[in-house]
């Protein structure tokens, strides 16, 4: 990996180097959200803020784990994957907001993806478009074990990453809205949860780096609710999979102990 940063010892773009992350990493987009997840942690410090990227370090249960956001959207998130693996991680938990696709897919509840539509220019770069974007079965299979065990309201499945956020929210003004309508129809028609904007990328650069790689969202709202009239107030708060996503990193911790 080429590195342009003015000190060797750090990644260009998030400014951490070996020894500065764990293991196991938390994904959030937000960079206001690290300093809320890293509360969860033990003997945290703060490690860097470079850009969209700021990271904390502390332990679970004993074991060094880290928090770094990624900012919007699969490039930015690509890159914080492709340098925390460099920095010594290789387990990831992706944590973030979508909307919600499925009429009982309601706002606050959970959805945590088993796989992602590459509908992102990102993965393009990485994979050809035939090469599916799957979650690590590990990671997937502790997010759902944590949120049955924290009794959290949440739905496994497959969501849609897409590059633009207003495409999504007005696609009848957009010049290619017969593509972008024709194509969300059809993955409500195959039963996509939700749409958000990094699991994609983050699953295909995991698995071009055998990294392990899970992501768990908050509903914040679901469009097609409200087009029929449904209940669709918007929830702001990620406190759920914010806990249900330290749990699940518990779980790999205890998992992979127990598997040496």
């Amino acid at each position: 990996m080429v590195n342009y940063s003015e000190n060797e010892g750090k990644l260009y773009h998030i400014q951490c180097g070996k020894g500065d992350v764990g293991r196991y990493v938390i994904l959030p987009g937000d960079p206001k959200r690290c300093e809320k997840i890293a509360a969860y942690f033990d003997d945290v410090h703060f490690v860097a803020d470079s850009r969209e990227f700021v990271t904390y370090t502390g332990t679970l249960d004993g074991e060094k784990v880290s928090v770094t956001s990624t900012g919007i959207g699969g490039p930015s998130a690509s890159i914080a994957l492709e340098e925390l693996v460099a920095c010594g991680a290789d387990t990831f938990v992706r944590i973030g907001t979508c909307g919600g696709m499925q009429l009982d897919v309601k706002s606050g509840d959970l959805v945590i993806a088993t796989g992602s539509i590459r509908q992102e220019g990102t993965t393009k770069e990485y994979a050809p478009i035939e090469f599916p974007s799957v979650a690590n079965l590990d990671v997937t299979n502790s997010l759902v074990q944590a949120a049955q065990k924290l009794g959290m309201s949440h739905h496994a499945g497959v969501v849609q990453s897409k590059d633009s956020f207003y495409g999504q929210h007005s696609p009848e003004i957009k010049p290619v809205s017969y593509e972008l309508l024709n194509k969300w129809e059809a993955w409500i028609r195959m039963g996509c949860l939700a749409s958000e904007m990094e699991s994609a990328a983050l699953f295909i650069v995991g698995q071009y780096l055998r990294a392990r790689v899970g992501a768990i969202f908050l509903v914040m709202g679901n469009q097609e609710r409200a087009k029929k009239g449904l209940d669709n107030p918007i929830v702001h708060d990620t406190d759920s999979a914010i806990r249900t996503a330290v749990e699940a990193v518990r779980i790999l911790i205890q998992k992979d102990k127990a598997s040496k």
